[in-house]
């Protein structure tokens, strides 16, 4: 009976090997800060899928990828962006800083006022878009304080209400007069 089981469990084990085998390990880099503890708690939260891409295997720490072939890659921990007149977008309480072209074929957000910071590569060429990928991060992203929002150029002026304000003119003031 122990040679059945011993049998059945090699079986077992290599079914699984080949399941698993399917889809190659996404090479990535690790960022320079991948080790924080941060990454770590994103990491561990990381969406099983995004945009209806399953999660792929990588080989890097603090690291994600999405689909076969990849259309989203995720790095935990790179260099965090101070004030930016790069786009930035709120998503379910996430800044992200767009920092490439919009019309690009590859776009890149990157996390604002978090640290570690964490940067986030869509293709678009895929068809995915933006609004599909962005929200399913939140969730582990947040597990990261934010000490810094993300503000537009209308939010810099404390007294903007979003409209511009009347320019004031100029009040003639009467020239002083002199007694003959």
């Amino acid at each position: 009976m122990p040679r059945r089981h011993t049998a059945l469990a090699v079986i077992l084990a290599a079914a699984l090997l080949s399941l698993t085998g399917c889809a190659p390990i996404v090479a990535l880099d690790a960022a320079p800060d991948s080790n924080d503890p941060g990454c770590a708690e994103i990491s561990v939260r990381l969406p099983d899928s995004v945009a209806g891409k399953e999660k792929r295997e990588t080989n890097a720490q603090a690291t994600g990828a999405w689909g076969t072939p990849t259309v989203v890659l995720l790095r935990c921990g790179v260099k965090p962006i101070g004030p930016t007149t790069q786009p930035c977008v709120n998503v379910n309480g996430i800044d992200w800083v767009l920092m490439t072209d919009p019309a690009a074929k590859t776009i890149v957000y990157q996390t604002f006022g978090r640290v570690p910071a964490t940067e986030l590569i869509i293709d678009h060429v895929s068809g995915v878009s933006d609004s599909a990928v962005l929200p399913e991060f939140s969730g582990a992203i947040a597990k990261v304080k934010q000490t810094q929002k993300c503000l537009s150029t209308l939010d810099t002026d404390p007294g903007s209400t979003g409209t511009p304000a009347p320019t004031p003119t100029a009040t003639p003031t009467p020239a002083p007069t002199t007694g003959p």
